[in-house]
């Protein structure tokens, strides 16, 4: 999508109205910009699409609460980056299902330059928080921005620690949401001398579903993701496993095997993490992908009007899915059938509230 400067007002509330609708997700947003062309196309489109797929027409944001949004987000003084426009990262516009618009508040210059993201326990160790600290500090004086998540511990010492040389902290509520408290002055620091992204709207509270979206941006802003203390099933290791399902770099500091928080570092070294102990390490670990992800931010073009399913067509594709997740890929080749209409039918049935989509490439139908 360009620039809202040039698409109009009304285009860039019609956008809004699509992404905060129910049901509307990233890759369900993508695929009806690329089929209609325009945001306020796709909009007046839903209801009848959600009709063919047999389910309720999802309630439409409305544009009250949009306007609100927009005026919420310039009084904060953010901004909207819709998902093709110049300003939205490159890195992350590569990633599938990466958000349709994210609300930025800070130096958005910090978009430009390479990012290594720093995850790790929020419980930490006096010792790793303080070489975390450090650690994020020398990356930044290498020219690279570290981005994490404001969470306490790690993330903290890491946003500190490169507060002077460029951070980005992605947050899981609304941008002028504090979570946890005790960050209210490095939030408003951040957010003057470093860079706030969110996906929610403002005064969002953060909730447990919010977290792993979050994740998922800290991983896909990133050329490589670094985790510093992490227990064997923390958020920390699943923001790792997003970066190496992205092609990103993963690393790891090792800790004692005789404490339980470097168990997930050195569970991912000894699964082909790079072990890091040092900034130099990490300069030599993501400096053969920095060309990888500087993908130009295209548009969603638009692609020829997909022919319309059959009922038997319908019924086919449907027959397929079920409550066990299967990739897109297996249908059409199970289906026998053109792309464009599995993907048309898949369409319908998510505005009807009867697919999910997972991770990977998957759907199921919903419970």
């Amino acid at each position: 999508m360009p620039d809202h400067d040039a698409t109009g007002e009304a285009e860039r509330i019609a956008s809004l109205r699509l992404i905060r609708t129910p049901r509307i997700g990233p890759v369900t947003y993508a695929h009806l910009l690329a089929r209609f062309g325009s945001a306020g196309r796709a909009l007046a489109a839903v209801p009848d699409l959600a009709r063919r797929g047999g389910g309720a027409v999802p309630v439409l944001a409305d544009e009250g609460e949009v306007l609100r949004e927009i005026a919420a987000v310039a009084r904060l003084g953010a901004r909207h980056l819709f998902r093709g426009q110049g300003l939205y990262p490159a890195a992350l516009a590569e990633v599938e299902g990466s958000p349709a618009v994210l609300i930025a508040k800070g130096r958005l210059e910090l978009l430009e330059r390479s990012a290594v993201a720093m995850v790790g326990a929020r419980n930490a160790s006096a010792a790793a928080v303080r070489f975390a600290r450090g650690l994020a500090a020398q990356i930044g004086q290498r020219g690279f921005v570290v981005a994490s998540g404001l969470a306490r511990g790690i993330d903290t010492a890491a946003h500190g620690g490169a507060l002077e040389t460029g951070t980005i902290a992605v947050v899981a509520g609304g941008i002028d949401v504090v979570y946890p408290p005790e960050n209210d002055a490095l939030q408003r620091a951040i957010g003057e001398r470093g860079l706030i992204l969110a996906e929610q709207p403002p005064r969002t509270e953060p909730r447990a579903r919010h977290f792993p979206s979050r994740n998922r941006i800290i991983a896909g802003l990133a050329l490589g993701t670094l985790v510093v203390e992490a227990a064997p099933k923390s958020g920390s290791l699943i923001t790792a496993r997003y970066a190496a399902d992205y092609g990103r770099e993963v690393m790891a500091v090792p800790g004692s095997p005789l404490d339980a928080r470097a168990q997930g570092c050195n569970l991912l070294i000894r699964e082909g993490a790079t072990l890091i102990q040092s900034a130099a390490d990490v300069a030599e670990a993501v400096g053969g992908i920095a060309g990888g992800v500087a993908a130009p931010r295209a548009a969603y073009r638009q692609t020829a009007p997909a022919a319309d399913a059959s009922s038997a067509d319908r019924g086919r594709i449907t027959g397929l899915l079920g409550p066990v997740a299967v990739a897109v890929d297996e249908i059409i080749r199970q289906a026998a059938l053109p792309p464009a209409i599995v993907q048309t039918v898949l369409l319908e049935l998510e505005l009807a509230g009867r697919l999910e989509r997972h991770a990977g490439g998957r759907v199921s139908l919903s419970g």
